[in-house]
């Protein structure tokens, strides 16, 4: 029976007497013939366990993540045996939500199932519409940061404090709002960060729960998670600034209560283990 990964991880290392039961890279050959699940899975969502340090056979649930955003759970047989094969290219295939998105055709009586995997088969095999972006995002380098003319004004106070706190900190480059990306983000080529640091390609974000404590919370968390992948991918680097009681996301994270001024002091610490101190003491006022 299938099992959550980090039962399954727990299971291993007691079976094998092992920390670390696979090494990272231990069934990379196998995943190599599924280029399109190596994109889909992110092991940030599955307890950091690396796609290559699973079997393909492996009776573990895992979450995977589509180009689109849909999040799921399936094993690596079921993701490896949806219809299309390793021939078939096109993404959808190996997203069930995309894949069923279009409307089946009525059918009437049960169907077999054979029927209703001839029927999986031409839903997929359907042509989707090219997907439209947004044609206001300048024709950049991937990685290059800018001024957006989508990118959405300053939301809050404390967003505004911490813009005017760098700013009397740092001579960074100020007035850039986006970074150009190498895949879409909400029908977008760019992505839009609380605060743009060029000079370090560095983007920081401050989360709350809100009010009703319904921000950056189940599916606005796998936005987050998204957006901060992207940005890496581009080649920038992403420190989430997230007040009680949301939990860090990412390697470089700050859990803080406040931003108040020891807050901005372990900002800086943190902005000096990422670049190296001497770079980042050379943009201090």
């Amino acid at each position: 029976m299938a099992e959550p990964v980090a039962a399954w991880w727990a299971r291993r290392q007691r079976s094998r007497g092992l920390e670390v039961p696979y090494p990272v890279g231990t069934y990379r050959e196998q995943w190599r013939p599924y280029p399109v699940l190596v994109r889909q899975y992110h092991a940030d969502l599955n307890g950091g366990v690396a796609l290559s340090q699973i079997p393909p056979a492996a009776e573990v649930l895992l979450q995977w993540q589509c180009d689109v955003g849909h999040l799921f759970v399936a094993t690596p047989a079921e993701q490896r045996g949806r219809p299309g094969g390793t021939a078939q290219r096109r993404r959808s295939v190996w997203c069930p939500e995309c894949a069923t998105g279009a409307a089946p055709p009525r059918v009437r009586g049960a169907q077999t199932a054979e029927q209703r995997h001839a029927t999986l088969q031409r839903l997929a095999a359907r042509p989707r519409a090219p997907r439209r972006l947004c044609p206001r995002t300048p024709d950049l380098p991937v990685g290059e940061s800018f001024a957006s003319s989508c990118a959405p004004a300053i939301g809050s106070a404390v967003e505004a404090r911490l813009h005017l706190a760098l700013a009397e900190r740092f001579a960074f480059t100020t007035g850039h709002t986006a970074v150009r990306l190498r895949e879409p983000f909400h029908d977008h080529l760019e992505a839009w960060p609380d605060v743009v640091i060029p000079e370090l390609r560095v983007a920081l974000e401050y989360d709350t729960a809100g009010r009703h404590g319904l921000e950056h919370v189940g599916r606005r968390e796998a936005s987050d998670r998204r957006k901060d992948r992207l940005l890496r991918r581009a080649g920038w680097e992403v420190v989430r600034l997230r007040a009680s009681p949301l939990r860090a996301l990412g390697p470089h994270d700050l859990e803080i209560g406040s931003l108040g001024p020891r807050a901005l002091d372990r900002l800086d610490q943190r902005l000096a283990e990422l670049r190296g101190a001497l770079f980042l003491d050379a943009y201090r006022r």
